[in-house]
C-alpha cells in the first residue's frame, strides 16, 4: 500500500494529526525541516523534539525531500508555523499533483500572513494567489479547541474542517475522525481562521493575568477577572472576524470560536498562555527593543507563541477597519515595548469601566 497522504511539518501538531490518520492503518508520509526530527521518526517511530514520550505508528514515515512528501498524494496537510508557511508553500510548487490540481489541500496553521504590499491576510486567500486555479474556493481549513499532546494520546477532542467546497471539507473530515476525534464540516472558511488567529492574542493577555494573579502583585484580579477577560477577548474575535467576512455567526459561539478560545487561555499545555505568564515571571521581553526584533528572534524563547506575530498583524487590521480592540492593540504596543504590562492591564480596567 502506497501512502497517499502528506503531512508538511513535523512539529507537535503536524505530528498528533499524521499520527491520528497513520493510527488508522493509513500510510502517511510527514515531511520534516529538520533532519534529525525525521531521523528519529524513522529510527525510533518518535518525535523527541516536538512530541516527545509518544510512540508512533510504523505506518507513518519522514522525508526531508518535501517534493518526495507531496509528489503524487491525494491529501496534503500543510502543518508548518505562519512563519514559514509562504516559503514551505513555494518550495511545493514544483509538484505535478499541485501544479495539475490532482491532490486535495487542507491547512491547519493558524495565523494571518503578512503581503509585501497589501494588509495582512488570512492564510487561505493567501495561498490560493500562489497556488493554480483549480485550488480556489476548494481548500481545507482544519481548526479548533485541541493541544497535539492530547490527540496524540486519544483524548476526546473536536475540530472544524471549513471549505468553500462542502466535498472536501467531508473528505478531510472522513479522513481524520475517529472514535475519539470528532470532527465537523463547515462553510465560514473566514470566520474559522479569524478565530483561530485571534485566540492566541487573547491567550497572551491571559497568561499574563493569571501571573499577575498568582504573583500576589495586584490584588484586585481573580477567576471573575480572566472570565471577563476571555468574554471581552471572543468580542474581539467577533469583531474581526464581521469584518474580515465571516459568514456564521454560530461560528464564535462553537468549538471554532470560544472552544478553542477557552482551551488556548486555560490550557496549562498552551504556549501563548505560557509566553503571557513568562513575560511577567521572566521579564521575557527584555532582551528585545520591539515586536519586530523579537519575531526576528523569536527561536530564542525555546517555544513558538503563534500570537506574537498575529498580535502584530491584528493591530493594522484593527486600525485599518477602525475597529476597537483593546486587548489585541494594547497587547501588541506592550510587545512592541511601547507599554509596561502592568499599564497594559490598567488600560484594560478603564476601557472595561466605560
Amino acid at each position: 500500500m502506497s501512502s497517499q497522504i502528506a503531512v508538511l511539518g513535523a512539529g507537535a501538531w503536524g505530528t498528533a494529526v499524521a499520527k491520528v490518520i497513520a493510527d488508522k492503518g493509513k500510510e502517511v508520509l510527514i515531511w520534516s525541516f529538520e533532519t534529525s526530527v525525521r531521523d528519529d521518526i524513522n529510527q525510533k517511530h518518535e518525535n523527541t523534539r516536538y512530541l516527545p514520550d509518544v510512540k508512533l505508528p510504523e505506518t507513518l514515515k519522514a522525508t526531508s525531500d518535501i517534493k518526495e512528501a507531496a509528489e503524487g498524494k491525494q491529501f496534503i496537510i500543510y502543518a508548518v508555523p505562519s512563519l514559514f508557511l509562504l516559503d514551505t508553500l513555494k518550495n511545493s510548487l514544483s509538484v505535478d499533483s499541485i501544479r495539475d490540481g490532482k491532490s486535495i489541500i487542507a491547512v491547519i496553521t493558524k495565523g494571518f500572513l503578512p503581503t509585501e504590499n497589501s494588509d495582512p491576510r488570512l492564510i487561505l486567500e493567501t495561498m490560493e494567489d500562489y497556488l493554480p486555479g483549480f485550488f480556489r474556493q476548494s481548500l481545507v481549513y482544519i481548526s479548533g479547541p485541541s493541544h497535539a499532546e492530547e490527540v496524540s494520546c486519544g483524548k476526546i477532542t473536536g475540530l472544524i474542517a471549513a471549505s468553500e467546497n462542502a466535498k472536501n471539507s467531508i473528505r478531510f473530515r472522513d479522513l481524520l475522525k475517529s472514535p475519539r476525534l470528532l470532527v465537523y464540516s463547515s462553510l465560514d472558511v473566514r470566520g474559522v481562521q479569524v478565530a483561530a488567529a485571534a485566540k492566541n492574542v487573547i491567550a497572551i493577555a491571559f497568561g499574563m493575568l493569571d501571573a499577575i494573579k498568582t504573583s500576589g502583585k495586584a490584588d484586585m484580579f481573580g477567576d471573575g477577572t480572566e472570565s471577563l477577560l476571555l468574554a471581552a477577548g471572543l468580542n474581539e474575535i467577533q469583531l474581526l472576524g464581521k469584518a474580515l467576512g465571516a459568514t456564521h455567526p454560530e461560528t464564535f459561539s462553537s468549538i471554532s470560536g470560544i472552544g478553542d478560545l477557552d482551551v488556548t487561555c486555560r490550557s496549562l499545555l498552551g504556549r501563548n498562555r505560557r509566553f503571557g505568564r513568562d513575560i511577567i515571571e521572566k521579564n521575557i521581553l527584555e532582551p528585545y527593543k520591539n515586536i519586530d526584533n523579537l519575531l526576528s528572534r523569536i527561536g530564542e524563547i525555546g517555544y513558538l507563541p503563534e500570537g506574537v506575530a498575529a498580535a502584530k498583524y491584528i493591530r493594522i487590521l484593527a486600525e485599518k477597519h477602525k475597529l476597537k480592540m483593546p486587548i489585541s492593540v494594547g497587547l501588541c504596543k506592550l510587545l512592541n515595548r511601547e507599554l509596561e504590562p502592568m499599564e497594559f492591564c490598567k488600560n484594560l480596567l478603564a476601557d472595561w469601566e466605560m
